[in-house]
């Protein structure tokens, strides 16, 4: 994928994302640079086979680093640059939960967010396999944004004491080139059908009417995070809300109801094989 189109999936677009996690575009140019495996000198015949983890009858799905959309066939070289894809988190799930050897399922997770195409659905697609299967988020240290998202639809969430939970908010970061463009001598002309087809296009300045436009679509995003939390962690709506997408360190987390047990990932996994007999 060309960098220009990565790029598009974290600017001028609604994300799910920590604020400290800036180092999301670099890491999606990265990946676009490196899409071309010659490039990196890999030999792909050794590349992992990408089977499910399986450990003691538990299934281990890791959620790590910026999540985004899709990764297709590149889920192992999005590894590299500490990217997952939901589509293959979602695939992972859904063979843990077809295979009749998986008693449970782990998110193994540390993350500071992603973008939010896709990431409700899979949120929604890890809430109602919980019927089936016992599933726990097992912090190895953050959940933050997108990713506390999908941790808050396991049954039983652990973060380690220094661990956070949290950043329930949607953030967008829209990137105008008109004065750059300008002083290049470049003069860009857009032909649009529809009044609105070239809203918050990043080569003209963001009006005031596009801005509320845009800022009311983070809002309904905002509103549909909120719901959701509220939806899998049983609480008030305005509780949720009232984090104003703040952060919570480890025992803070709990106390507020976004985790349920402060633990070590390896305790928290004992633990779990200890309930599952």
């Amino acid at each position: 994928m060309l960098p220009f189109a990565l790029a598009t999936r974290l600017f001028n677009t609604p994300v799910a994302l920590a604020p400290q996690a800036a180092e999301m575009a670099v890491r999606l140019l990265k990946l676009a640079s490196a899409s071309d495996m010659e490039m990196l000198g890999r030999d792909t015949s050794g590349a992992v086979d990408g089977a499910l983890q399986v450990v003691e009858g538990v299934a281990i799905i890791p959620v790590k680093g910026t999540l985004v959309q899709q990764v297709g066939d590149l889920w192992w070289l999005a590894g590299l640059f500490g990217i997952s894809g939901y589509d293959r988190i979602r695939a992972l799930l859904l063979d843990a939960l077809a295979n009749p050897k998986v008693r449970a399922i782990v998110l193994d997770v540390d993350s500071p967010g992603g973008e939010v195409a896709g990431c409700f659905d899979l949120a929604d697609t890890i809430y109602r396999a919980r019927k089936a299967k016992p599933i726990w988020a097992i912090l190895g240290e953050n959940a933050f944004s997108a990713a506390y998202a999908l941790a808050s639809a396991a049954e039983f969430i652990t973060v380690p004491r220094t661990g956070g939970t949290g950043s329930i908010g949607v953030i967008m970061m829209h990137v105008s080139f008109a004065e750059a463009l300008k002083m290049a001598g470049v003069e860009v002309t857009l032909i649009t059908k529809g009044d609105l087809k070239a809203e918050g296009s990043e080569v003209i300045k963001l009006s005031n009417e596009a801005f509320k436009r845009l800022k009311a679509d983070v809002e309904t995003v905002g509103d549909l995070f909120d719901a959701t939390v509220a939806r899998n962690r049983a609480l008030p709506r305005k509780k949720v809300f009232d984090t104003q997408a703040g952060t919570f360190l480890g025992a803070d987390g709990v106390d507020y109801g976004l985790a349920d047990a402060v633990m070590a990932p390896d305790e928290a996994f004992r633990t779990l094989l200890t309930e599952l007999g």
